[in-house]
């Protein structure tokens, strides 16, 4: 018996030693065809067989299995899948090298939210468009604001504006925010009132971001959409990422921190799949007084239940305060306050000192959280639904100083074009700040002498302020509730010909009004300008707090409104349509689309409840879009493509009500006009990739609003005229990679045009001719070029540096300078040239994880330069000095009139990132 079980057991042991014998290895390693980094988690499987792998953190992989001829496949989610033949022997290891993976914006789809997000595809969609990965993005995040990342793309120029967090604004080919499509998942997210983009409502969108697409030009969203600049695509990650989560902390100058937690369940066996998300910022800011502090939170909630149908709930929102540089002081003011014979660039006019602690006069403070159910249905191979209902509710506004002190102001009165140096008001100390503890003193009745005679209670007994007496902090309201729904229906009539339609729905209300923040040592406030209650009195019970609600559910019909108090509504119903021919070689499309919106305003501050009037009626306007196009790939490394396309743009809410303080409705309303046309040459190989896009816009009919000191202006009937040359290239050879882009513009308006001018309250004061026709349009920088260059060393060891250079940048337009036919143009600011550096560590911790740290530097030499105007005073320009007399000024910094008013941008910043992905 027992020579019987040595037998057995010898002969068990000899069959297993010849199974693996007859067994083999292969083995290689994955990574990104760009970046050059290692994928981990990427699928290795040999085709038509069971034996597969993942690749491990440092992106290696090793699969055993029968000798024999296979094709290895590779793929990872967001890029190209590749394959490969392999031929397994006994006993020995096949090593493939190194597998380099293309990214693919079609494949983004499984990692994004793209049901009914419109994605441009390498030489297939006909429009000029760049992508950058979430990887990308964060490289060269740093102390940046989001939309600044896409600085590095041709035709975009985004600034900080103030400085303050969460207060930066892009343009594209010359077009501000509020004329690009901004779009989070295919969800539009303009403001549909005022076209703007806040970004401070979404300062987090960095942490859950998986993409952005810039699509330049007309696009290839088939939504009526305000993209005549471009569209931004921001692609959030999906509960469907791999299994695993991170943990995260960062530290930066002045104060900077930040930590950051998440995790990813995957997809589930039972079809379910969740992701999460939270994180918190804070610091000082670089700019004097802007402190901040905000949350962003993401919920991603998946259900599967078959290779049919699916199921995505997505939710994120950033609850943020912060303290924000809002007017723009003249140079002189930067270089008299701390700065000398250089501007002190961190100076802001907008607080001063309280009892001791810093007190902001501007401070914002919004929480704006979106929600989306996207659904999901494959009827077949060929057909397919793809559908999201969301909504959007946002709750917060801004503060700012409202009254005076015997006709003593904070701030300088600029329309008139005197300019009054903030150093000449009294409100003001020596160091060009506000004397807050003054203020205090003389709203609670104290002897201020300088401010002149001493303040009386009331009949009452109180300190009462007004709009007429006493300085009180208020705040503008601008809350909202926004829900929609777009359905997309995509049939593949044959291998060629395709064809989608779609709805697209929505419905918005906007309340605006103002609320009592801070009387600042009075004991109420009074206000006066609601016609249904004369006397309404404010007491610090009713004041509203500056912070964000968490909860977008709050009563805000309750808070006591002083000011003003408008509802404005929305509604939107548009279709859309699409048929696409493909072959190898050509990709054409034809797409229009038809729209209808809705406009009513209701008045509660001034018109009686009683009035009819108070309720504006609908005002509907239809408008319409049809855009084609084509691509033709040459050769396997060359194509060429061209699209061309016509607008019937509905101008803003805005234009339709031409005063802030009635339902009047504009007698001449008309539809902006948009006539877009652009080619462009692509070329790709495993080394070099280079587009060229040429291309024309022509914007008529255009409603504007532009900036006097603190009042505004509103334009009708702008026509401007934008074209130009763009470049773009990329160069990858070995460990090192190299990346350059040129964009070449001309952009000008054609015509003049009539300004009606209202003050800070909304009262129409003035009505002017603005001469234009010629002039260089501003505050967007006509020729930008960058240069980058990455390199990895060793493994896990990257440094990168990009340089981005500015010219032909104008001033914005100022009702001031443009007021008589013989003006001298557009002001041309000084070009500069900024530097940012980052180093990179990537490295295993045991079998936990990767961890990685980097740290990056923006504005490495520590240029100071303007980054946007907005005024356009030349040297020897006249001006009126405090005694009323008009004379030359001839002060200039870097060869500017020194009484222009500007944004400097930031200096030297820095920011260190640990994060550990497990």
């Amino acid at each position: 018996m027992n020579n019987l079980k040595t037998l057995l057991l010898a002969s068990f042991f000899l069959l297993a030693g010849m199974a693996a014998y007859a067994q083999g290895k292969v083995v290689g390693k994955v990574i990104d065809g760009e970046t050059n980094e290692p994928l981990p988690g990427a699928n290795v499987v040999l085709k038509g067989t069971s034996y597969g792998t993942t690749t491990d953190f440092d992106g290696n992989f090793v699969i055993t299995a029968p000798a024999g001829q296979y094709t290895l496949v590779v793929s990872y989610v967001g890029y190209q899948q590749k394959s490969l033949p392999v031929r397994i022997e006994n006993g020995k290891t096949v090593n493939v090298g190194v597998v380099k993976l293309k990214p693919s914006a079609e494949a983004l789809g499984e990692v994004v939210i793209v049901g009914v997000a419109d994605i441009a595809r390498e030489r297939e969609t006909p429009v000029a468009q760049t992508t950058l990965k979430a990887v990308e993005i964060q490289e060269v995040l740093g102390t940046k604001e989001l939309p600044e990342v896409l600085n590095y793309t041709p035709s975009v120029y985004a600034t900080k504006r103030g400085g303050g967090w969460g207060d930066a604004r892009i343009n594209v080919r010359g077009f501000d925010q509020r004329n690009i499509a901004v779009l989070i998942n295919g969800m539009p997210v303009n403001d549909m009132e005022n076209g703007w983009v806040y970004w401070s409502n979404w300062a987090g969108l960095s942490d859950v971001v998986s993409a952005i697409q810039v699509q330049r030009g007309l696009g290839a969203s088939k939504l009526a959409i305000s993209s005549v600049g471009g569209t931004i695509n921001i692609l959030t990650a999906t509960s469907e990422r791999k299994k695993g989560g991170s943990l995260g902390f960062s530290i930066g100058n002045d104060g900077y921190m930040k930590w950051l937690a998440s995790y990813s369940t995957g997809l589930l066996d039972n079809g379910f799949s969740a992701s999460f998300l939270l994180s918190h910022t804070k610091g000082d800011g670089y700019v004097d007084a802007t402190e901040f502090d905000g949350y962003t939170w993401f919920i991603g909630l998946g259900y599967k239940p078959s290779d049919k149908l699916n199921f995505m709930f997505t939710a994120t929102g950033a609850p943020q305060w912060h303290h924000q540089r809002s007017l723009a002081p003249a140079i002189e003011d930067f270089m008299r306050f701390g700065g000398g014979a250089e501007p002190n660039i961190k100076y802001n006019a907008d607080w001063g000192y309280l009892h001791g602690e810093v007190f902001n006069m501007r401070r914002n403070f919004y929480h704006k959280p979106i929600a989306s159910l996207n659904i999901d249905y494959n009827f077949n191979d060929r057909m397919r639904i793809n559908s999201v209902i969301y909504g959007s509710w946002g709750r917060g506004g801004g503060t700012g100083p409202i009254g005076n002190i015997n006709r003593n102001y904070l701030y300088p009165y600029y329309r008139a074009f005197p300019y009054a140096s903030i150093a000449d008001l009294v409100t003001r100390d020596r160091n060009g700040l506000m004397r807050m503890d003054d203020v205090y003193l003389w709203n609670s009745g104290h002897d201020v002498p300088d401010f002149g005679p001493t303040r009386q209670p009331d009949a009452e007994g109180y300190y009462t302020n007004t709009r007429y007496e006493g300085i009180t902090r208020r705040a503008s309201m601008n809350s909202h509730d926004w829900y929609g729904g777009i359905v997309n229906f995509h049939d593949d009539v044959n291998e060629n010909l395709s064809f989608d339609i779609g709805l697209d729905v929505r419905t918005y209300t906007g309340y605006h009004y103002r609320v009592v923040n801070d009387v600042l040592g009075a004991d109420r406030y009074l206000d006066q300008r609601n016609v249904n209650d004369t006397l309404n009195y404010i007491y610090p019970e009713d004041f509203v707090e500056a912070k964000p609600s968490w909860n977008p559910f709050i009563d805000i019909l309750g808070q006591k409104k002083i000011e003003y108090f408008n509802v404005g509504k929305v509604k939107w119903l548009g279709t859309f349509g699409q048929v696409e021919y493909k072959t190898e070689q050509l990709s054409t499309f034809l797409q229009g689309s038809f729209s209808r919106q809705g406009f009513q305003r209701i008045d509660y501050f001034n018109y009686r409840n009683d009035d009819p009037e108070q309720t504006s009626p609908w005002v509907y306007l239809p408008g319409y879009n049809i855009k084609g196009g084509g691509n033709y790939n040459i050769d396997e490394h060359n194509n060429v493509f061209f699209n061309a396309g016509y607008y019937s743009k509905q101008p803003l809410f805005r234009a339709v009500f031409i005063s802030y303080k009635s339902n009047e409705i504009n007698p001449e309303l008309t539809n902006e006009k948009i006539k877009a046309i652009e080619g462009g040459y692509g070329y790709r190989d495993d080394h070099w990739g280079v587009d060229v896009n040429l291309y024309r816009t022509v914007w008529s009919d255009r409603y504007a609003t532009i900036p006097v000191g603190r009042d505004y202006a509103k334009l009708y009937g702008v026509t401007e005229v934008h074209k130009g040359i763009e470049v773009e290239a990329r160069a990858i050879y070995g460990n090192l990679r190299l990346d350059g882009m040129v964009s070449v513009g001309d952009w000008k308006y054609k015509g003049d045009v009539t300004a009606y001018v209202f003050d800070n309250n909304n009262d129409i004061v003035d009505t002017l001719t603005v001469y234009l026709d010629g002039v260089k349009v501003g505050n967007s920088a006509q020729f930008t070029s960058r240069l980058g260059l990455k390199y990895t060393p060793i493994e896990g060891l990257t440094f990168d540096v990009n340089q981005f250079f500015v010219d032909n940048l104008y001033a914005n337009i100022d009702l001031q300078s443009f007021t008589q036919p013989d003006h001298k143009g557009s002001l041309k600011l000084p070009a500069y040239s900024l530097v940012d550096a980052g180093l990179t560590y990537r490295f295993n911790v045991k079998d936990w994880g990767r961890m990685k740290v980097r740290f990056s530097v923006n504005n490495v030499f520590d240029k100071v330069y303007i980054s946007e105007s907005e005024t356009n005073y030349f040297p020897g320009d006249a001006y009126r000095d405090g005694s009323g007399q008009t004379v030359a000024w001839t002060k200039t910094w870097k060869g500017i009139n020194t009484k222009n008013r500007v944004f400097f941008g930031w200096g030297r910043t820095w920011r260190l990132d640990v994060k550990f992905r497990f």
